[in-house]
């Protein structure tokens, strides 16, 4: 369905009508439209376990998990009532337990898309508790994030994920530098996704959409103002709200990208280039979808 070859696909609105919006039925409930996993957050950061929780509403699916350090749960059940959220243990350095992932295998049956590492911290911890959690969620699209993607620095996982880099990220993860991956981030995409088996967006001033596969996909139309604190995890979010409704990998991070730009572009509209915050994002992510969804409908007639 997707494209290959030695140069990337333009991400367009057409482009996207190859892989339509799951619509649920009229007599359709919560549960059809999928339940969400996000499991994110430390001390420091609270505010990306929240903005990543949040963007999965938007993106529409039906039930919302958060799993967060117990520190922050509470403040977490009161900021985002319309989710379940369970407390991780932790030590006093705020690293989570080893035992920490041990609650969630009550609620992974029913859970379509997981997402992990959005503001955590502590790598050795989190590193620990993606492996642990990856066999309970062998059925779900997973969605890597943050620190959390560093799991694959010891090389290929046993199934696919969806990873969320930005060149810095990238260039830790692959030990390529920085520089390397921003002059040629169509190889550096490619090489990922082929290494590690997942589905990888590259993110930057164009975005690098790249499948184990060899399907490969570019969004140039991104605003400048996207790149400010907590985009990525609203971007993260939204692809795991995504994948909860339906889409697959790399269709959930096709309309991921291309919604979360387009938010971006109605804020600009509004606020100017630069300034507006990524927790206004959200917001924006439902009237982004629809208008994405009725451009790239086929026309009649």
């Amino acid at each position: 369905m997707a494209a290959t070859g030695s140069r990337p696909k333009r991400l367009t609105p057409a482009a996207l009508a190859r892989w339509p919006l799951p619509k649920p039925g009229e007599d359709a409930d919560k549960e059809d439209r999928g339940h969400v996993l996000i499991v994110a957050g430390s001390v420091e950061m609270p505010g990306a376990a929240l903005l990543a929780a949040v963007a999965a509403l938007r993106a529409g699916a039906g039930k919302l998990t958060i799993a967060a350090p117990a520190g922050i749960a509470h403040g977490l059940a009161f900021a985002v009532p319309e989710a379940r959220v369970v407390g991780l243990a932790q030590a006093r350095s705020g690293a989570l337990l080893a035992r920490a992932g041990d609650p969630l295998a009550a609620v992974a049956g029913h859970v379509r898309a997981l997402v992990v590492g959005p503001g955590m911290q502590h790598e050795r911890s989190i590193v620990a508790l993606v492996r642990a959690l990856m066999p309970l969620f062998s059925h779900a699209t997973v969605v890597l994030d943050a620190l959390a993607m560093s799991v694959v620095r010891n090389g290929e996982l046993d199934q696919p994920v969806v990873m969320t880099p930005h060149a810095g990220e990238m260039a830790y993860l692959s030990g390529r530098s920085k520089e390397a991956v921003c002059e040629d981030p169509v190889a550096a995409a490619r090489e990922a996704a082929s290494r590690w088996n997942a589905c990888v967006a590259l993110k930057g001033g164009s975005t690098v959409i790249a499948s184990p596969d060899g399907a490969m996909w570019q969004f140039d139309d991104g605003a400048a103002g996207l790149a400010t604190s907590g985009s990525g995890d609203t971007l993260a979010g939204l692809i795991g709200g995504l994948a909860a409704r339906g889409l697959q990998p790399l269709p959930a991070c096709a309309w991921g990208v291309a919604a979360h730009a387009s938010a971006g572009a109605a804020l600009s509209r509004r606020h100017g280039p630069l300034g507006y915050l990524a927790r206004e994002l959200a917001a924006e992510l439902p009237a982004s979808l629809h208008a994405l969804g009725k451009r790239s409908a086929p026309r009649r007639g």
